[in-house]
């Protein structure tokens, strides 16, 4: 057995990560490219934490103030 067939982490994939449709690419701008794609997928990973709720579907807000009766009381409640 040789070193590449007891590592499994050394040999190549089996299908490609990236595949040029069009163009020849030069090493640096390949590089260049896996560079930002890992950097995207590992960008993408969800925050930690218990997510937040939205403010709109919030208890408090279902609940309204006390409308006083009396003299004034209309104009009052549009304030």
């Amino acid at each position: 057995m040789t070193a590449t067939e007891s590592d499994p982490a050394a040999s190549p994939p089996e299908t490609p990560l990236l595949r040029v449709v069009t163009g020849d690419p030069t090493d640096e701008e390949l590089a260049a490219l896996v560079a930002v794609v890992s950097a995207l997928a590992g960008a993408a990973r969800p925050p930690a934490g218990p997510p937040r709720r939205p403010e709109w579907s919030a208890r408090h807000r279902l609940v309204r103030g006390v409308h006083r009766h009396g003299p004034g009381a209309w104009r009052a409640s549009a304030r």
